[in-house]
């Protein structure tokens, strides 16, 4: 009887979790074809087959759903990154140097990046992404740089976080070169404060 409670405590959180899936990549598969200024909340209703007052009811708003898709495709990234450095973790330099490679790697195959660009003349969403992007990705990477680094405080892992999210955000929406070159002139850059922060020679 215990187990047939706890699934009944769980479906509805499935059911939930399955329900905004379904809306989130109704906003990606219309914003890609059309642009997220021309996607209407009755067009994400009818491609994710609900309702438009059941997307409203989950995500109350244009700008929150938005927000939630957003959200999403960064945690996408960051996850792929965290897995670059812990597999790098003996060598800081390297590590960094693979992380923000395959951030803009990604960044450049990634649909939600290509849309904002593409709607770069509203700003609207480049702005978003810039500040979801620092919110998320700050404090993952944060968090990240002290769990495999040990040594380093909270402190000092969090401007490092900063900068490279913000020089990983604007080189991904603004490339001025190829990812090879972006990536080896980023982490000339960076490598001194890594080597200061971690106490490297």
């Amino acid at each position: 009887m215990a187990e047939v409670a706890t699934a009944a405590v769980r479906y509805p959180e499935a059911a939930r979790g399955l329900l905004r899936d379904t809306i989130i990549a109704a906003v990606d598969r219309l914003a890609r074809s059309r642009g997220w200024a021309a996607t209407t909340m009755s067009q994400v209703a009818e491609t994710a087959g609900v309702s438009r007052q059941t997307v409203y009811n989950e995500f109350g708003s244009r700008q929150a759903l938005v927000e939630a898709y957003v959200t999403r495709e960064i945690e996408n990234l960051v996850g792929e990154v965290e897995d670059a450095v812990r597999a790098n973790a003996d060598d800081p330099g390297l590590a960094v140097q693979v992380a923000f490679g395959l951030f803009l790697k990604l960044a450049s195959d990634e649909p939600v990046i290509r849309i904002i660009v593409a709607d770069a003349e509203d700003g609207s969403l480049m702005r978003l992404l810039t500040n979801l992007g620092c919110s998320v990705a700050d404090d993952r990477i944060a968090r990240l740089i002290v769990e495999v680094w040990p040594q380093v405080g909270r402190p000092d892992a969090e401007p490092v976080a900063d900068s490279l999210v913000r020089l990983a955000i604007s080189h991904s929406i603004a490339p001025t070169s190829d990812t090879e070159t972006t990536t080896r002139n980023v982490t000339r850059l960076v490598r001194p404060l890594i080597a200061e922060v971690l106490g490297l020679d």
